[in-house]
């Protein structure tokens, strides 16, 4: 076997969001939307790339649903709201290599109703 077959469910997602990465950038009028999906929890945050700077973020540590696609739809809004906040209403979406399904389509889903374009 080579060195360089990932071995891993979490390396083949890290090759896909260095894919996805490759592709989406942030930028101050467009920034990105990332998405981090652990066992537990979600996190998501809206970064500008061009300057290194997250704007807002927010996860799903501190919500208590019954669900955690209840969380991620939580976490959406939350998130949407942030942004509108700082007067984001654009923004590139970044799936993190995770499968757009469940929690990560909760998740996209709820921000768009909250008022996020992507």
């Amino acid at each position: 076997m080579s060195k360089l077959t990932p071995k891993t469910k979490n390396d083949l997602r890290k090759r896909r969001h260095a894919r996805i990465r490759a592709r989406v950038s942030g930028s101050q009028e467009r920034p990105r939307l990332a998405i981090f999906r652990s066992n537990k929890f979600v996190y998501a945050q809206i970064i500008d790339d061009e300057r290194g700077v997250t704007l807002a973020s927010a996860s799903s540590k501190d919500i208590e649903g019954k669900t955690m696609s209840e969380d991620a739809k939580m976490v959406g809004e939350r998130i949407a709201k942030a942004a509108l906040e700082r007067g984001v209403k654009k923004v590139v979406f970044d799936r993190g290599g995770f499968t757009y399904s469940a929690r990560v389509r909760a998740l996209a889903e709820a921000a768009r109703a909250a008022g996020l374009e992507f």
